[in-house]
């Protein structure tokens, strides 16, 4: 099994070693990461400067772009084919709920979905308020868990342009209460902009805000972790509204394009 392992948190980062690890016992592994810290990106792709990439050891290479970037490249130029699935991660903090759509993390796993290619990102929930030390996070049991899950994908029959998000409890490995299969939550952030000013006394600005909790619902992806399970939720590509799509076609008076209206201006 040849697997590419990519990452936001950089391609030093304690929670990719981990994971490079575990993948070992399962195949090849190639390795494509960032070469510095690219959290929260989303999916970008740089198209506006040269990237470089640069050997760190066999099969392990530091690219200066995103997450998506690095499995565009790592797909294309060191593995020169498809994987037979890509893991992203571990992530040094959870990627619940709307988390997905800023998460770098995810993004490099949607990339290799968006390529029809079975994809697994993996994040650990860590508590930041408690200022945790990296040696002290469990990123050994996220790792075990995500081979769970990998070593299932053919009996799950991945669907096409389905990824799957994978968020571990920061726990040892025994005081997991087991992977429940979730939904996606909503989380509440301060929303806080904090403006600063610099040496020349032009206003600069952090933007980002403090995490202040979840929606307690039934079944979700916080609700999991916050219990003491790791949560495993599929994501699809497409984000239609189908509900509200059929009530829109229900109640949908305009006239399509250049026709109705438009012809009855020109008579």
């Amino acid at each position: 099994m040849r697997i590419l392992l990519s990452n936001d948190d950089g391609v030093h980062a304690v929670g990719l070693r981990a994971m490079y690890q575990e993948l070992k016992k399962l195949g090849q592994v190639y390795v494509v990461a960032p070469l510095e810290e690219r959290s929260t990106m989303g999916h970008a792709l740089t198209l506006d400067k040269p990237l470089r990439m640069i050997p760190m050891a066999k099969d392990f290479y530091g690219v200066s772009g995103s997450p998506a970037d690095c499995v565009y490249i790592g797909i294309r130029e060191i593995m020169k084919g498809m994987p037979d699935l890509v893991v992203s991660g571990i992530n040094r903090g959870a990627n619940l709920g709307q988390d997905v759509y800023y998460s770098g993390t995810v993004s490099a796993a949607r990339e290799a979905c968006i390529l029809g290619l079975p994809a697994l990102a993996v994040s650990l929930s860590v508590d930041f308020s408690k200022a945790p030390l990296e040696s002290k996070l469990h990123y050994a049991t996220a790792a075990k868990l995500a081979v769970k899950v990998l070593k299932n994908f053919k009996k799950l029959e991945l669907p096409k342009h389905t990824l799957l998000n994978l968020n571990s409890p920061d726990l040892p490995l025994a005081k997991v209460k087991g992977i429940r299969l979730a939904r996606q939550g909503f989380r509440y952030y301060s929303g806080e902009i904090l403006r600063r000013k610099d040496h020349r006394g032009k206003d600069y600005f952090w933007v980002g805000g403090e995490y202040r909790g979840f929606h307690r619902e039934r079944d979700t992806d916080c609700l999991a972790v916050d219990q003491g399970y790791a949560s495993l939720t599929p994501l699809n590509l497409d984000s239609t509204d189908y509900s509200f799509l059929n009530t829109l076609q229900e109640d949908w008076s305009m006239d399509p394009v250049g026709s109705g209206a438009a012809r009855r201006k020109k008579s």
